[in-house]
């Protein structure tokens, strides 16, 4: 009988514990949906979700002050896009600059590091813009400040470290933005950020077109240029004849030939930046016995005529406004054209911006930019081209800098890179990027020249072609 009734008693104890341990089982919480946890965050919506293996890639609308010093004063849906790997692996923020890409792209940083990747629009690129919209609201600071909201958003959801990066104005970006708010990134890699102090002191740009390439290619360059213009009336027949085809208009700039010339003259400028060395071979070598069409379509290929067009040009009014209002804008000249062919010269930004929109330019901007990366420069990597004109007024450390560095990527043009860098280089910018973003294995920690990207080269994510906008963009 005792034993029946401690066997009845150990069954009851039994049949409880399983109990206890089904219902602590079924009130354990289900992990959240990276989307829903994205979703919970106040202003955050989503536009869609594409698929990409190993990753999940969301594009999404944040909702931001007009103006972050008066928050109550309107709001405007800004796109920003998230390629999700992992919570627990560092986030590299990137900015362009302009649009963002809606397609699932990976920077070189966010290989390097392996980790996740947020991308910004930058405000007043559309649909990224306030309506109406008051365009005294786009500078670097508010631009920066929004970048500080999405951080300060998104921060709670990747606690590791972030690596900020941007290429050309998005490099610019990335300074800005540190500039501003040196407490939020972990690191900075800004590549081929064009630093314009002085905004009437440009003479930088025509010593770095000077001994640019070979004489050779530069003779070529030039005589094409200097023949677009001697056959400025046969051409400009053409450029009208392209325009009315296409429905193309210059109200804007204020006339066809305004617009012609402005693109010719980027035709040199708009080579360096987007070609290399070995591309001279494509150019006329006879320029003066070449075809009109010939010429036409060097220029064209180059400079592109629809880039000064009311179309071409309207994409780009923030940027336009921007580098007639804080950035500054090159000015070059150019000895191998006798004066007598050029008209207007390189125009100013005002030229490419609707006279509706009031622009009034602030030179303190950028001297305080480039004062205050010199002195307190932390964990920031500039990385430029050699052949590259934008690099030629370029960012430059002071006594202040710490663990900062500016490289130079041999013969490479505006899309210079860490992987275009000498091996040496390579190797310590890798590691400290690893290092910055908390994920530097032991051995590089050890030995620096045993650095690697993470992450295995994906060549849809990991596209290394230069971004190109028209000339004279960076």
């Amino acid at each position: 009988m005792r034993k029946a009734l401690r066997w009845l008693l150990a069954l009851v104890v039994l049949i409880g514990t399983v109990s206890t341990a089904g219902a602590a089982t079924a009130a354990e919480p289900k992990a959240v949906d990276i989307k829903d946890r994205l979703l919970s965050i106040p202003g955050m919506s989503l536009i869609e979700e594409k698929p990409y293996t190993g990753y999940r890639f969301f594009v999404l609308n944040y909702t931001q002050p007009v103006d972050h010093r008066h928050p109550s004063k309107g709001t405007f849906q800004q796109r920003i896009t998230v390629l999700h790997k992992d919570v627990n692996r560092p986030t590299v923020f990137y900015t362009g600059g302009y649009n963002v890409s809606t397609n699932p792209s990976r920077r070189e940083p966010t290989q390097i590091v392996d980790g996740n990747q947020v991308s910004m629009e930058y405000r007043y690129f559309t649909p990224s813009r306030p309506a109406p919209a008051d365009w005294s609201k786009l500078d670097i600071w508010q631009a920066a400040s929004d970048q500080h909201r999405i951080f300060k958003a998104l921060k709670p959801l990747y606690s590791k470290n972030w690596i900020s990066t941007g290429g050309s104005k998005g490099g610019m970006t990335a300074t800005y933005y540190e500039r501003f708010y040196p407490r939020d990134m972990d690191g900075v890699v800004a590549y081929v950020a064009p630093n314009d102090v002085v905004n009437k002191e440009d003479s930088a740009y025509d010593r770095f077109f000077a001994r640019v390439g070979t004489d050779e290619c530069r003779d070529k360059l030039n005589g094409v240029q200097r023949e677009a213009l001697v056959r400025r009336a046969p051409l400009e027949k053409k450029y009208a004849a392209y325009a009315a085809e296409n429905g193309y208009t210059f109200d804007t700039i204020g006339s066809l030939d305004r617009a012609y010339e402005a693109v010719v003259l980027d035709y040199v400028w708009g080579f360096w930046q987007y070609s290399t060395l070995a591309d001279c071979a494509d150019i006329p070598a006879d320029a003066k016995n070449a075809t009109d069409d010939a010429i036409w379509g060097s220029v064209d290929a180059i400079s592109g005529f629809s880039a000064y067009t009311d179309q071409g040009l309207e994409t780009y009014t923030p940027y336009y406004y921007q580098a007639g209002t804080q950035l500054g804008a090159p000015t070059i000249h150019f000895p191998h054209i006798e004066k007598k062919y050029i008209r207007y010269g390189y125009q100013p930004p005002r030229n490419f911006v609707p006279r509706s929109i009031p622009m009034k330019f602030e030179p303190w901007a950028m001297r305080d930019v480039d004062t205050w990366v010199r002195h307190n420069a932390r964990h920031m990597l500039f990385v430029y081209g050699e052949n590259d004109p934008w690099g030629a007024e370029r960012f430059r450390l002071g006594h202040g800098a710490r663990d900062s560095y500016v490289l130079t990527a041999p013969g490479m043009n505006h899309g210079a890179n860490v992987a275009g860098l000498v091996p040496d280089q390579k190797a310590r910018a890798t590691a400290r990027i690893l290092d910055w973003a908390g994920v530097a294995p032991a051995k590089v920690q050890e030995n620096p020249s045993a650095a690697r990207p993470l992450a295995t080269f994906d060549a849809r994510l990991d596209q290394r072609d230069v971004e190109r906008e028209p000339a004279l963009r960076p």
